[in-house]
């Protein structure tokens, strides 16, 4: 019994580590001025809207701070050809409430995996035995997990970003609040589909890069302490 509760504890460890990678790198590219600002330039998101940059800076900023506040409803005002007027109409506050819902969604699983992995960690490091061993071997099936798990997402990515991107809303959202207007709707102006492909991509990168040292890190001790 008791091995079989140290198996499924590391994989346990294992699977937190990876929901960690994920919700973690999601959680950085929502919090990133620079994402936005890439997005915007690269999409030229001030000549589509007619917004200045600086007035694009203000709505990245109003956007994050939003997304990590306690504020039900989004209130944001744009000043546009010396007339101010607020950016968002009803159909995109209440869809922005839903984006801040997942948002929230993905901090309790960072928060719930990052805890996990600490008590594991520590169970590791107070044990008798001090199995570094079969924390290393977590770390690598984590790993090799989140390697996976990318794999088949960049996949979905090239071949059907499209398609992946029409499942995703259908999935977390329970109205059609997200099906929006580019033509007069600042939102999807702001966020063409094309941002989120980005978006998508460094994130997928990012948790490879991150993946692929961590994995290198535990297959190279466990080679180490195995001819030790």
């Amino acid at each position: 019994m008791i091995k079989i509760s140290g198996k499924v504890a590391g994989l346990l460890f294992a699977l937190s580590l990876t929901a960690l990678l994920f919700s973690a790198t999601i959680g950085g590219a929502i919090n990133s001025r620079w994402l936005y600002q890439y997005g915007f330039q690269k999409y030229q998101v001030s000549e589509t809207t007619g917004l200045a940059a600086a007035e694009l800076e203000n709505t990245a900023r109003g956007l994050i701070r939003y997304f990590n506040s306690d504020e039900e409803l989004i209130s944001l005002t744009v000043t546009k050809d010396g007339q101010s007027f607020p950016l968002f109409n009803q159909r995109e506050i209440i869809h922005l409430k839903d984006v801040k819902g997942l948002v929230w969604l993905d901090y309790r699983v960072l928060m719930v995996a990052s805890l996990y992995i600490l008590i594991y960690s520590l169970g590791v490091f107070l044990s008798r035995a001090r199995k570094w061993r079969s924390l290393a071997k977590g770390v690598l099936g984590g790993s090799a997990l989140t390697l996976g798990l990318m794999l088949a997402l960049g996949l979905g990515t090239i071949f059907s970003f499209e398609q992946l991107f029409l499942q995703f809303h259908l999935l977390s959202f329970s109205n059609d609040f997200w099906l929006l207007d580019p033509t007069r709707d600042y939102l999807i102006m702001l966020f063409p589909q094309g941002f989120w492909f980005d978006a998508f991509t460094f994130c997928v990168l990012a948790e490879v890069a991150v993946a692929v040292v961590l994995g290198t890190l535990s297959w190279l001790y466990l080679k180490k302490s195995e001819a030790g």
